[in-house]
C-alpha cells in the first residue's frame, strides 16, 4: 500500500520590529493551525526568522549598516530560544517542519535551513552555500556537509534555498540521495512577477528532473511592511509580486492552487506511488544515469577556518561550527 503523507506550503509574513521571538511565536501558531487540517509536513519560507533582508535589496551597501546590525541582533542562535520553540510544536503536533532562518555563528550571519523531525529533532542543519547577489554583503557561504537528504517522519528529505536551485550540481547532489521530498524556500515579495513565472518553472523542473515532491514556500510583505522596509514610495515597487507558494508532483504538476498573495496554505496530499511511476520511466540517478560518462565530485568536509595538530587537550578554544546538528 502507497504511503501518503499531507504537506502544506505555508506563506506567511513576519513580525518586524520585536526581538526577533514574534515570528518565531508566528511560526509555531502556524504549525498548530496546519497539525488541525491533518498535516504531517510544514515548510516555511527563506530566512523568515526573524526577517528576509529585503533592506539589502533597495539600499546600498554603505546605508543598510543599521538594518543589518539590527539583523545581528535579532537572529537565530542554533540551538537556543528559537529552536526550543519551534522543536517544541513539532513534537506536540507531531509534525515535520522545515524552517528557514538567519543564523548567527559569532560574527557571521548565515542563510540556514534547518529541518525538524515529528520528535522535535533537528535532523539537518545547513546554510546556502552561495548567497545571491545582495546577499552576499548579508550572509557569509554555506558549505557541502550540508547537501544531505535525511530520514524523517514523512520521508526522506531534501531542501535548498532559492537561487540554489540554479546550481544543478547542487541540485543533483540531493538527487542521488532518493529524495522523496523536496523543500524550497524563497523569499518572496521581491523582483516581482518574472521572480514567480521563473520559481514556477524552477520548481516545476525540479520535481520531473528528481522524480519527488516539491513543497516551495515564499514568503509575503503587507502594504504597511513594504513602507516601512522602503521608507521611500520609489523603493516600494521592487518589494511586490514574486511570490509563488506550491506544491508539485513528480510528474510536475500543480497539487492544489498556488497561492501568489497574501498569507494562507498550500496543503496537498502526497502520494509515494507517484515517484514510483514517475521513476520507472525516467530515473535520473539509476537507470537514465550514464556514470560512466559523468559523474559528480561532492565535498562534504564542513569548512574550517582552523585545523589542530598535536595535542587533544585544547579546552580553552573554541572549536569551528558544523554544519549538521548533534543528535
Amino acid at each position: 500500500m502507497s504511503r501518503i503523507v499531507r504537506a502544506a506550503a505555508i506563506q506567511i509574513s513576519p513580525v518586524l520590529g520585536d526581538d526577533g521571538l514574534g515570528t518565531a511565536r508566528k511560526v509555531c501558531q502556524a504549525i498548530r493551525d496546519a497539525a488541525e487540517k491533518g498535516v504531517k509536513l510544514a515548510v516555511f519560507p527563506e530566512t523568515f526568522v526573524p526577517y528576509y533582508p529585503y533592506f539589502s535589496f533597495i539600499q546600498p551597501a554603505f546605508r543598510f549598516g543599521s538594518e543589518h546590525l539590527e539583523l545581528y541582533e535579532r537572529a537565530v542562535i542554533i540551538p537556543g530560544p528559537v529552536t526550543d520553540m519551534v522543536a517544541e510544536a513539532a513534537r506536540q503536533t507531531g509534525m515535520v517542519v522545515v524552517l528557514g532562518v538567519n543564523e548567527r555563528d559569532f560574527g557571521t550571519l548565515y542563510n540556514t535551513q534547518i529541518i525538524f523531525d515529528a520528535t522535535g529533532e533537528i535532523l539537518l542543519k545547513r546554510r546556502k552555500i552561495t548567497p545571491t547577489y545582495h546577499e552576499r554583503m548579508v550572509w557569509g557561504q554555506g558549505d557541502g556537509a550540508g547537501l544531505k537528504v535525511v530520514e524523517s517522519a514523512a520521508g526522506r528529505i531534501g531542501a535548498l534555498a532559492c537561487w540554489e536551485h540554479y546550481n544543478p550540481l547542487a541540485r543533483y547532489a540531493l538527487m542521488t540521495q532518493h529524495e522523496e521530498i523536496h523543500c524550497a524556500q524563497f523569499p518572496g515579495s521581491l523582483v516581482g512577477q518574472i521572480f514567480a513565472d521563473q520559481m514556477e518553472v524552477t520548481i516545476r523542473h525540479h520535481a520531473l528532473e528528481s522524480g519527488c515532491f516539491v513543497v516551495n514556500a515564499t514568503g509575503w510583505l503587507t502594504d504597511d511592511q513594504i513602507r516601512e522596509i522602503a521608507r521611500d514610495p520609489a523603493l516600494e515597487g521592487p518589494l511586490r509580486g514574486g511570490c509563488f507558494t506550491a506544491i508539485v508532483s513528480p510528474e510536475g504538476k500543480l497539487l492544489g492552487t498556488p497561492l501568489t498573495e497574501g498569507e494562507g496554505m498550500v496543503i496537498a496530499d502526497l502520494d509515494f506511488a507517484l515517484i514510483t511511476k514517475r521513476k520507472r520511466m525516467m530515473d535520473s540517478v539509476g537507470h537514465y544515469a550514464r556514470p560512466e560518462l559523468l559523474s559528480l565530485l561532492q565535498d562534504r568536509r564542513p569548512a574550517q577556518t582552523v585545523h589542530y595538530v598535536g595535542e587533544q587537550e585544547m579546552g580553552a578554544s573554541v572549536a569551528p561550527s558544523g554544519n549538521e546538528a548533534t543528535p
